[in-house]
């Protein structure tokens, strides 16, 4: 044994020495701290040793090595420059010192190989690649780019295009097209992976392979003239500036660095990327993201808590086809479930099969399925009048008409229908789980299950526990989601649930910026810049007005002190007049649709004439009180919810409003948003809006929390 450590160690064989990474007490290899001390001192044992003619990179876990440990980097990123700058330095030492060995190198990559894990592998001459295994760079997901000199070796390995787009798209990359641009020599099957590994290295140790040039390339300035260079990463950088809107700094940074360090040595590239890689860590952009991870991490843990208790779902139903029925139950058969969908209309059934059928053909097109992959999806859906099949149904979704006696009417019919073991869901996105369960008799079994629509594309599922329902229906319900390629998100049952309820303050601090006389369209522009996917007039006219309506209406009721409106608003109007958006083609604006059949939006005075009626004098508003007056009602309900235990973390509300209304994500959700600014400015910009009503009125726990300088989350 050269060297043995708690997560790593080196072997000698023969005339070769394997270095593999082995954390203890942990089902992962990640690079923190103690990984990269114990690398370094991993290196210093191979340069001290004598007769070690090359060196094999291996891992003993089922994934080479996932990444750094982002749970250090709350702690890391407060740093003073200086001292972060220290810390990186000694880090590019540890992996300089492997690739300047006086020796041959290859890495063995198994599994995943993502961002510092694959920054290894590239501190070694060659790279054999499993043919399941996969590699990429996911920083910038994280609001930062590699920092491990990722942005130095791999433009000078792939060429400046290849490494650009690796690095600031963020994605994993399978072993072909890892192959197709070099970032990796060999790609085997798997279970041949160190005996190639091995192969390669010998054929290198026996002077076959050109290991000293290869690396003098990888440590030499990049093989562009400056004329080339500057058109490169200006080209990059106008394409991602556009894709991102300026939200994201970290590609940016990265393409910025990756330029100024293209004529430089690898030491003084390596310096370029510590400075970049500072910056982007102390944004409030990364800070963001990597919250945004760790919330899905929790989400994810639990899950798995959930799945000890869940019972599996084999066969489903969906009751209520039409739109909404056809995409859940696309959804299910797409994810391999066989699914059941009922309705007692022929035509209301046609268009189910034809929403999911529409669904499949699209995966066709992007090539995710073949034919036959759609041919076998679509009969998993089974159609049917009747209930005869329901009594081996594991879990029945109810999708039918917004209606409460409808409803409690259709649930109580198939209790009856199904086993005593089966879990009722409803698809409501308002009505009360409790006020539904009244007519069951089984109401232990019967919860909340709210999509998003369009189904097939928003990643959220709200989970409603109602009073009665039990512990291992919520779990089942969970896991299932989860078995649907969702992400599931527990919340009590309430009003609005905690999407909805959160959403809606939004829309009201919409309409009273529309009755002190702003320009719907100009809240619009300011919104989306702030990073909404869309504004609140254009994102009302595709949910649908009437929609709008019926859950405000809703909500009026369950909140009178703060939701209930006193004045007709332009909501109202719109739906007096039949323009209920997108479904009517005129909301807020004229719909016609474009050459692919999509609804193409344009400006229509007729609204601006209409809206007159409910409107005070015109006038124009700055960009920052149009933010501070559509956002600052959602934080406060936000807290309400979280107080009253309508969800059980921040965490979880603020992934509900990423996920299922499309919240910026480079903004973190409503609380992280709020820790961004500090609860005392929050607080201080509500008190400026008290005029407007009790939606802009903080929370006593928020008022305590600004005044000890609490935050929502611990890494902010």
């Amino acid at each position: 044994m050269l060297y043995e450590g708690k997560k790593l160690t080196v072997t000698v064989d023969g005339d070769i020495a394997v270095l593999c990474f082995d954390a203890a007490e942990s089902s992962v290899n990640k690079f923190d701290e103690a990984t990269v001390a114990e690398l370094g001192e991993a290196a210093a044992a191979l340069v001290a040793s004598e007769g070690v003619q090359g060196l094999l990179v291996t891992s003993a876990k089922p994934a080479f090595i996932v990444g750094a440990d982002i749970m250090e980097f709350g702690a890391r990123f407060k740093l003073p420059d200086d001292e972060f700058a220290r810390g990186m330095a000694d880090s590019h030492a540890v992996f300089n010192a492997i690739e300047d060995l006086a020796m041959p190198s290859v890495t063995a990559i198994n599994g995943m190989a993502l961002g510092g894990g694959l920054e290894m592998c590239l501190s070694t001459d060659y790279r054999v690649m499993g043919e399941k295994a996969q590699i990429g760079f996911p920083e910038t997901k994280l609001g930062i780019y590699p920092g491990f000199g990722g942005t130095v070796r791999t433009p000078r390995l792939i060429g400046a295009d290849n490494a650009i787009e690796w690095i600031a798209d963020g994605k994993n990359r399978d072993a072909g097209k890892a192959l197709a641009v070099g970032m990796v020599d060999a790609v085997v099957a798997d279970d041949r992976l160190e005996a190639a590994a091995r192969d390669l290295l010998a054929r290198a140790i026996a002077g076959e392979f050109d290991w000293a040039g290869r690396r003098a390339d990888k440590t030499g300035p990049l093989k562009l003239n400056r004329t080339e260079a500057a058109m490169t990463f200006e080209t990059a950088k106008g394409y991602v500036l556009g894709t991102t809107k300026g939200h994201y700094p970290a590609p940016i940074a990265a393409i910025d660095g990756m330029a100024q360090a293209a004529h430089l040595s690898r030491d003084e590239a390596l310096k370029v990327e510590t400075q970049g890689f500072i910056k982007v860590a102390k944004t409030p952009q990364a800070a963001a993201l990597i919250q945004l991870f760790l919330n899905d991490q929790l989400i994810k843990k639990k899950g798995k808590q959930a799945g000890k208790i869940a019972h599996e779902i084999d066969q489903a139903a969906v009751l209520g086809a039409g739109i909404m029925g056809g995409g859940i139950a696309y959804q299910s058969a797409y994810k391999g479930v066989p699914t059941l969908m009922k309705d007692i209309k022929e035509d209301a059934i046609d268009q189910g099969l034809e929403e999911a059928a529409k669904h499949f053909a699209k995966g066709v097109e992007r090539g995710k399925l073949d034919t036959q992959g759609m041919a076998t999806g679509m009969s998993r859906i089974r159609p049917t009048l009747s209930y005869a099949d329901f009594g081996d149904v594991d879990a029945v979704i109810e999708a039918v008409v917004e209606n409460p006696k409808i409803k409690k009417s259709v649930l109580a019919e198939t209790e009856g229908a199904v086993s005593e073991s089966t879990i009722l869901a409803s698809n409501t996105s308002s009505i009360s789980i409790d006020e539904l369960a009244t007519g069951l008799s089984r109401p232990e079994n019967f919860l909340g299950m709210h999509f998003f629509n369009p189904v097939h594309r928003m990643p959220l599922v709200e989970v409603i526990r109602g009073k009665a329902s039990s512990d291992e229906a919520v779990a089942t319900i969970v896991a299932f989601a989860h078995k649907l390629g969702k992400t599931p998100i527990v919340v009590n049952d309430c009003p609005g649930f905690l999407v909805n309820r959160i959403l809606f303050p939004y829309f009201f601090g919409f309409q009273q910026l529309i009755a002190d006389g702003a320009d719907f369209a100009h809240i619009d522009k300011v919104m989306e810049k702030f990073g909404w996917p869309m504004g609140p007039a254009y994102l009302s006219d595709v949910v649908g007005m009437d929609t709008s309506q019926h859950v405000e209406d809703v909500l009026a009721a369950g909140y009178p002190d703060r939701m209930k409106q006193d004045e007709k608003s332009s909501l109202d109007v719109m739906v007096e007049n039949n323009r209920l958006g997108q479904k009517t083609g005129a909301g807020y604006y004229a719909y016609e649709k474009d050459k692919k059949g999509r609804p193409k939006k344009s400006e229509d005075p007729k609204a601006y004439e209409l809206i007159k009626q409910v409107q005070r004098d015109k006038q124009d508003f700055e960009a920052d009180e149009i933010i501070d007056r559509m956002m600052i009602p959602m934080i406060i309900e936000a807290a309400r919810a979280y107080e009253e235990g309508i969800a059980e973390t921040p965490n979880e509300v603020d992934m509900g409003l990423i996920m299922g209304l499309g919240f910026p994500p480079f903004r973190g959700g409503a609380f992280k948003y709020a820790d961004a600014q500090g609860l005392q400015t929050v607080c201080d910009k509500a008190d400026r809006y008290a005029r407007l009503g009790k939606l802009y009125e903080p929370t006593e726990r928020m008022r305590e929390m600004a005044a000890r300088g609490e935050t929502y989350f611990q890494m902010s």
